[in-house]
This record gives structure tokens, C-alpha cells and sequence, in this order.
């Protein structure tokens, strides 16, 4: 099958060309316009990016065909972001899809995108298939999965509050970093073991406890916003002392190991209950070479292996979307005329047991 993906949830206007079989794939052309606009007001503004979408979409697509080499009547069928993300943003991508193949008389199939960052991974890694644990790692996103097949998800743990890719951006605003603030913050903590920025700072693990068990309701939950609070103190206190600029990096690196530290273990955790040899990491955050490195550390010699997607494809992108969009056309899915976009919806297929027995 050869699928053309459209991705318009959040600031990335994106189109894609995939081929293959939905246990092999190959992405014959991607196109990532990003939105650099946003950077002016320290995060996304809705009306922008719609904006901004109308404007991109159909030079994106037209690009991601030629580069693709193929036209409208090579296609199999049509994915689209339709969930979940910014409802005005993601009308732009269904509206033109659902023109565009109504046009070329070409099936559409609207795709949840949180299950596209799983499908990510597997285009450049073929071993990142089920069974597996998954971390979704994302701005708006955290959630930790058992992936027992392609369709069916178990929502093990997720955040209670602030996504790490959010939390990420708040610190980077607090630290004087722009947005987005991950790959600001992950540079700057690589510079704290300088001696010139001082003592290293420690932040606690949040819903880390040493005797946990597995039938607590926090065992694989995360939540952020105590460790914001505790780096704002750090930097408030920094402030009082007049050692900010030289401390920035050790908060930074403090701050990026809590975040990693609890993540890591989360993961673990996950992998370890339910038995599975694989993880597979997605989302923005997912491409912070920190969080990859410890989680690969947690798993060297338990034979577990960790995929993570490349930094292109860990960022909103149509490759992932078409990707997902073959796999579920393969199952004959089909979009109905009337579906729409959709602000918050789950993910199709996810069962919410949290103590779910290992296959």
C-alpha cells in the first residue's frame, strides 16, 4: 500500500508518503514545516497555528507528492490527524483531507495521534513491534503503555498533571531558555559537571517510593508540577544569592535527572511486571539522548532492548501518522463523511487496568 499522511495537530504542518506493509514500511518522502512563530510568545497560540496551517498545507502536500515521485492515482488511501490536539488546527488537516479525497476518489482514514508516535519507531527500527512497553513522552502528553499488539493498548500509568515535555518548557522559561525548552535544557545540563557552576543540585524523585508495590495507585503514575515548584525555589534562592548564572546548569542538570530518573524507573517497573524484552520510546521528549541513554543503562544486561525514534520522526510528523494510517487500512478502516476533528480523545483500542496480567 502507498499512504500520503497529513499531520496538523500542534504547530507542524506536516505531509508524508509511506509504502509498504504494516510490518514493514519505508517513508518515500516527509515534510516538516514548523512554526517558528510561536517562539515570540513562549508556547503555541491556537489561532496561529490554524493559521499558519491554512497557509502551509497545501504547498506541504504538494511537496511530499513530488518528492515522493507519485500522484494522487498512486495512492491507497489517505491518513489524517483527527485526535487529539488543537481543535482548529487539526480541521485544517481533516478538512483538506477529506476534500482531497473526495476529489481523487481515494479512501480516508483518521488517525489518533498519540498512536502514531508509537508507530514512529517502527519505521526506522523493524524489531519495534509488539509486544512491548511504551513511553509517550510528549508537550502535552505522558503515558506509559503495555503494547501487546498493534491495536490493542493498556494504560498502565500516565502523568496527574503537567507532561514532561511541558514541564520541560516551564523550567527552560524559568532558567531564561527558549521554547521549546528541551533541547535548551538538555545542552545546558551537559555543561554542570564544569566545575565554574558550582554544587550540583538534587530535586526528589516525584512518586518514587522504595516500597512501592505494584497495587498502589501511583506505581507507574508520574506527576510533575512538585518538581517545577521545587526548581522555581532553586532559582528564586539562586536569585537571592546572586549565583543564577552560574548555577542555571547544575538546576538544569538537576532538574533533567529527576525527570529521567522517574521516568526510567516507571518504565522498569512497566517492562518487568508484564514480561516484555522491548521498549520503544515516543514523542518529543523521547529524543533527549539523556532519558534514552539511562533508560538502555536500566536495561544493559536484562536482555530488554530500547528503540527510540531519530529526532525528525520523534517530533509531530505525517511519516508516523501514514504509518499508522497503512496499518489500520490494512484492516479495511475506513473515515465515515461525517467524521470531524476531536480535542481530547483516547486512544482506540486502550483498556485502563493499571494491574493488567502479562500475556
Amino acid at each position: 500500500m502507498r499512504v500520503l499522511g497529513i499531520e496538523t495537530s500542534c504547530d507542524e504542518t506536516s505531509a508524508a508518503v509511506v509504502s509498504g506493509t504494516p510490518t514493514a514500511m519505508v517513508i518515500e518522502s516527509l515534510v516538516i514545516l514548523s512554526q517558528d512563530v510561536h517562539r515570540l510568545f513562549g508556547g503555541v497560540v491556537p489561532e496561529i497555528a490554524s493559521r499558519q496551517h491554512l497557509t502551509g498545507i497545501v504547498p506541504a502536500v504538494d511537496a511530499a507528492l513530488h518528492d515522493a515521485g507519485v500522484v494522487a492515482g498512486d495512492l491507497d488511501a489517505i491518513a489524517v490527524t483527527y485526535a487529539p490536539g488543537l481543535v482548529g488546527a487539526l480541521l485544517v488537516g481533516t478538512s483538506y483531507a477529506k476534500a482531497f479525497a473526495y476529489a481523487h476518489d481515494v479512501p480516508v482514514v483518521p488517525v489518533h495521534h498519540l498512536e502514531g508516535h508509537l508507530f514512529a519507531t517502527l519505521l526506522e527500527h523493524e524489531q519495534a513491534a509488539p509486544p512491548f512497553t511504551a513511553l509517550l513522552v510528549s508537550g502535552g502528553h505522558t503515558l506509559l503503555l503495555d503494547v501487546p499488539a498493534w491495536g490493542r493498548y493498556t494504560l498502565l500509568g500516565q502523568t496527574r498533571d503537567d507532561a514532561a515535555g511541558e514541564a520541560f518548557d516551564k523550567v527552560a522559561k524559568l532558567l531564561g531558555l527558549p521554547y521549546p525548552g528541551g533541547r535548551p535544557i538538555e545542552q545546558l545540563a551537559a555543561m554542570a559537571d564544569r566545575p565554574e557552576h558550582g554544587h550540583a543540585h538534587y530535586f526528589a524523585r516525584p512518586m518514587l517510593r522504595r516500597r512501592a508495590v505494584v497495587t498502589d495507585e501511583d506505581y507507574y503514575d508520574c506527576s510533575f508540577s512538585g518538581l517545577k515548584t521545587a526548581v522555581l525555589h532553586a532559582v528564586r534562592k539562586a536569585e537571592q544569592a546572586g549565583t543564577l548564572e552560574q548555577d542555571r546548569a547544575s538546576i538544569a542538570r538537576g532538574f533533567q535527572d529527576a525527570v529521567i530518573d522517574t521516568l526510567g524507573e516507571k518504565v522498569y517497573r512497566a517492562a518487568k511486571a508484564h514480561r516484555r524484552g522491548r521498549v520503544v520510546l515516543g514523542g518529543g521528549v523521547a529524543c533527549n539522548g539523556a532519558l534514552q541513554q539511562a533508560i538502555r543503562d536500566r536495561f544493559a544486561g536484562r536482555g530488554g532492548v530500547v528503540f527510540a525514534p531519530s529526532p525528525r520522526l520523534a517530533t509531530d510528523n505525517a511519516a508516523m501518522i501514514a504509518a499508522a494510517g497503512l496499518f489500520r487500512a490494512a484492516q479495511g478502516e475506513r473515515g465515515a463523511p461525517t467524521f470531524t476533528a476531536v480535542a481530547s480523545m483516547p486512544l482506540p483500542g486502550l483498556v485502563a487496568d493499571r494491574h493488567a496480567a502479562a500475556d
